[in-house]
């Protein structure tokens, strides 16, 4: 297999439910190179969601723990997206913590929706899952949260659930681990 570049992403939603949820925020890192983007989701945010993101909407508007978010329409925002990952050479894959059960299929939704996903799969042709690989690097851990995983090995708390926030912890954590090819090509999805 070639080369590939590992980028960094985090979404935040309006809940849990792949199925329906809205995306209210995608961030991305690679480097120091950042991508992000907020919307107004076109679904009710869920009480539990609005309680650890701190998000909420008025008027129409997005509000960040009380105070004005800018925003762009979510076609908008993925489409920015795309073109962000399209400065990248080669295959690119891009790493969530548990890519394969919530950020992948609510993404690829949203996607599908716009019709942008023939787009972006021709750029992303894999998701690799930070939790798989946590869990076969180490498979006797109490626990694989992305929160527990930073804690220990790079003792550090965090602001979780900040899509921005989550994605430049993630990358710390996967240089910091240095998981083999093998590893990594174990935990695509």
């Amino acid at each position: 297999m070639s080369s590939y570049t590992v980028v960094f992403f985090d979404l935040e939603t309006t809940g849990l439910d792949t199925q329906v949820c809205d995306i209210i925020q995608i961030s991305a890192v690679y480097g120091k190179r950042v991508f992000n983007a907020f919307t107004v989701p076109r679904c009710d945010i869920t009480k539990e969601a609005a309680r650890l993101t701190g998000f909420s909407v008025t008027g129409g508007a997005l509000f960040l723990h009380g105070e004005p978010v800018s925003t762009v329409p979510l076609w908008q925002a993925l489409l920015s997206f795309i073109d962000f990952l399209r400065s990248f050479c080669g295959p690119v894959y891009l790493a969530a913590h548990n890519a394969a059960r919530f950020d992948a299929p609510v993404l690829k939704r949203a996607l599908k929706e716009f019709t942008l996903l023939e787009q972006f799969q021709s750029l992303v042709p894999f998701f690799l899952d930070t939790f798989l690989l946590s869990k076969h690097l180490f498979p006797r851990f109490p626990s694989y949260s992305q929160r527990y995983m930073v804690e220990r090995f790079l003792d550090k708390t965090y602001n979780a659930h900040d899509a921005t926030e989550d994605a430049k912890m993630l990358q710390e954590l996967f240089h910091k681990l240095k998981p083999s090819r093998r590893v990594v090509m174990n935990a695509l999805v």
